[in-house]
């Protein structure tokens, strides 16, 4: 079935009531303002008591993931918030332990690492479109929960969160990805499939949630079909699951620049290559 029969078919099975009005951008970028302020602080928070840091972003295609990771992580330093999205295991890694490929990219202290997909690809799609057999994926989540208890046990923080949009706004963004050429790169063969596989992938996160949602690393669920409300949300969550103390930054003062030695800079770029300045 191509995509177009599948988002008619979709019209007809998810006619709902209207959804509620979406938050406003002004509201949103006043309140993402405040949070981003947080972040930064708690940056500092994390760079100086040398906290451990792991965030799991997982949940439907076209959930806003993306998105709410870069509202996380636009205002603060990649050195310390590092993103994770790893593509499609090499040959080699698909011979490793499961796991391996991502322990390997774990937290050192005062870093806060951010996976974009995770571990968790066994318990979704992987398990869906049958990219792993019924053995692996009840292996993968009988041992996940005592795997998270060492991390957190070993002193990291680990925060995973679920983000679940709706069929009709699912239905909406694939869409919009369709017809608009600044997002048609986020449209995946993968995606596609998955649009068809909707209670495949619902009974997947059930199971999912079943076995790995524990007292140690709990999963937390964030409604997105607003996807501003749902970063806000997001971002909020993670500040309270890390309550930082306000780290005191020494006082900054530029020096007076030294005019020993100067010369006219400016005349020795003559006859360089510059960029056109069409703009």
């Amino acid at each position: 079935m191509r995509l177009k029969e599948k988002r008619e078919a979709g019209r007809k099975t998810t006619a709902k009531d209207e959804p509620p009005a979406k938050m406003k951008r002004k509201a949103y970028e006043r309140e993402l303002h405040k949070l981003q302020i947080r972040l930064c602080k708690l940056q500092d928070w994390v760079k100086e008591t040398g906290l451990r840091v792991v965030i799991v972003f997982e949940g439907r295609d076209a959930a806003g993931k993306g998105g709410t990771i870069k509202a996380l992580t636009e205002k603060v330093s990649p050195r310390v918030f590092r993103v994770i999205a790893l593509p499609a295991p090499s040959d080699r890694e698909k011979s490793q332990m499961y796991l391996q490929r991502y322990i390997e990219r774990f937290p050192a202290a005062g870093e806060i690492v951010i996976f974009d997909r995770s571990w968790y690809n066994r318990a979704g799609v992987e398990r869906v479109m049958g990219f792993c057999t019924e053995q692996e994926h009840q292996r993968f989540l009988e041992l996940c929960p005592p795997v998270e208890k060492f991390l957190v046990d070993g002193g990291t923080k680990l925060i995973k969160i679920w983000l679940e949009v709706g069929q009709d706004e699912q239905t909406r963004r694939f869409e919009a990805r369709i017809e608009d050429p600044l997002r048609q790169w986020k449209l995946s063969p993968m995606d596609v499939e998955s649009f068809d596989r909707w209670y495949d992938y619902s009974r997947a996160r059930d199971l999912m949630l079943e076995m790995t949602d524990s007292k140690h690393a709990p999963w937390f669920i964030v409604r997105s079909d607003d996807k501003r409300k749902a970063r806000l949300n997001c971002i909020s969550h993670i500040l309270s699951e890390i309550p930082a103390k306000k780290v005191t930054r020494p006082e900054v003062k530029l020096p007076k620049r030294s005019n020993k030695r100067k010369y006219d800079d400016q005349s020795t770029l003559k006859g360089k290559n510059f960029v056109s300045e069409r703009y």
